[in-house]
């Protein structure tokens, strides 16, 4: 199957100054990642806060191009297109943005909002716009009289599925779910996640869905890609990560999703001391600070990233632990 997304080592560094005296440091919040995505999967993306998830979406949605490496869309490298292969790029991949409280404009009608996309991209009519916004509203659960309704009108769920129904306006193959359902209570994070399942099924959609909580992953992802201050872990299919998780980081976030078993409660790997700062990130293997089965080899050298179990590992004794 051809991929639809391919990222091939790629970085994302700023340079910050922390204060005027000082001489800009870099920040390396992607770091030589490589990944694929295929039509009709998702690939999720885990990690603790700081880890390079929200900027990776920056970069696969082309609202930032990487520092280096390559990022093909349909088999063109978005750094070296130009303005007019950019656009039509950039329609390709929509997102899908954390808080649905703030990523719709509150001065807007919803019928407006969902059909924003259309307006500046499209040269169909008012009336045919109307009517392609109805029917994606439809799909989405929105019924026919929300159409003239302002979003402060909605419920965090409702309003979630109107910035679900914006994203699909323009038929993107890809959609880029940052956090989608983390705002939303548990009973209807249940209810976004089956409707973007079930558009995934009806039009085919590819998700790089990105997200903290593994628990909502397990019952979305084909894939999974655990990164860890702007490095990829651990990457693979999603039941085989689940089922044996091989690098010692991915373990942790396992333990520390809550489960109602007293003996899986009791078996936590559980990690210590604090997230480095990416400005400073450690010598050798990124997680040897916090990692109990740290050696000498992790912290003087970098691991490579190993196919082991069939998943890629990096981590120097992911075959022994």
């Amino acid at each position: 199957m051809t991929a639809l997304i391919e990222a091939r080592q790629l970085s994302r560094h700023y340079r910050i100054r922390r204060n005027p005296f000082t001489r800009p440091a870099t920040l390396r919040a992607l770091d030589s990642v490589s990944f694929t995505l295929e039509a009709g999967r998702t690939l999720a993306v885990v990690g603790e806060s700081g880890c390079g998830k929200s900027t990776l979406a920056r970069q696969v949605t082309l609202i930032e191009l990487p520092t280096s490496g390559e990022l093909l869309i349909d088999g063109r490298d978005a750094r070296a297109a130009s303005r007019a292969e950019m656009a039509a790029l950039r329609r390709r991949v929509q997102i899908v943005f954390q808080d649905p409280f703030g990523s719709l404009n509150p001065r807007k009608k919803v019928g407006v909002i969902i059909g924003e996309p259309l307006a500046i991209n499209d040269g169909r009519s008012r009336a045919e716009r109307q009517d392609r916004v109805r029917d994606m509203m439809s799909r989405v659960g929105l019924r026919p009289e929300h159409y003239d309704r302002y979003p402060h009108m909605f419920s965090g769920g409702q309003r979630q599925r109107i910035a679900i129904a914006r994203a699909l306006m323009l038929n993107p193959p890809v959609v880029v779910a940052d956090e989608p359902v983390s705002a939303l209570d548990v009973s209807i994070q249940a209810q976004v996640l089956n409707l973007m399942m079930d558009l995934q099924q009806e039009l085919g959609l590819a998700y790089l869905f990105i997200s903290h909580d593994l628990s909502v992953v397990r019952h979305i992802a084909d894939q999974i890609m655990v990164m860890y201050l702007g490095r990829v872990a651990e990457r693979g299919d999603a039941k085989r990560i689940f089922a044996e998780p091989r690098h010692p980081y991915t373990r942790a976030l396992m333990a520390a999703t809550p489960h109602v078993d007293p003996a899986r409660r009791a078996h936590r790997e559980l990690l210590s001391g604090e997230l480095p700062s990416p400005l400073n990130p450690p010598s050798g293997c990124a997680f040897h600070t916090r990692c109990p089965h740290a050696t000498d080899i992790c912290r003087q050298q970098r691991p490579a990233e190993t196919l082991i179990h069939g998943r890629t590992v990096a981590c120097h004794h992911a075959a022994s632990i």
